[in-house]
């Protein structure tokens, strides 16, 4: 039987290619930035690429010199983000656990949000009971909630023909 995998196993195997020319090792600080320095500023700042120096390659522990993250930043927090810089640069390290950032580059330019989600639409009663009834015979607790998670929002986003 197939081993079940977490969505963020799969993510590096389908857009790592594309993080990689960026830089990027892994796609885990796009997916941890907030987490790294903080809902507030990364709501307008998200990191771009790093940059890693060239030429003389790694040090005597046999990790590469220290790259520059370059961080895309809405033009009045990029002040504020000057001033987290170091602070920025020992949360990176930290979550990376080696000095692999040396410095931060701002570039100011828009940050992409996501568009915000309109309220759900009250699910008919009637259609909740036809999933409720179509996962219950389903022994496994956690397949079955999950089903009917999916059966929800299958039957709150699709209108009755």
């Amino acid at each position: 039987m197939a081993r079940i995998k977490p969505l963020a196993e799969l993510l590096d195997s389908c857009v790592g290619k594309a993080f990689a020319a960026q830089g990027f090792a892994s796609t885990d600080i796009i997916a941890a930035w907030p987490e790294i320095v903080g809902e507030r500023l990364a709501r307008f700042c998200q990191p771009s690429r790093i940059e890693w120096p060239r030429g003389k390659r790694g040090n005597e522990n046999g990790r590469p010199d220290p790259g520059a993250l370059i961080v895309r930043v809405e033009g009045a927090f990029a002040l504020e983000l000057q001033h987290l810089a170091p602070v920025v640069i020992q949360r990176v390290n930290a979550h990376y656990g080696w000095a692999c950032i040396g410095r931060i580059v701002l570039r100011q330019g828009r940050i992409e949000r996501p568009a915000r989600r309109q309220p759900p639409i009250p699910l008919d009663p009637a259609r909740r009971g036809e999933v409720a009834l179509a996962v219950s015979r389903i022994e496994d607790d956690g397949l079955r909630d999950a089903l009917d998670r999916l059966g929800i929002a299958i039957v709150s986003d699709t209108p009755r023909r």
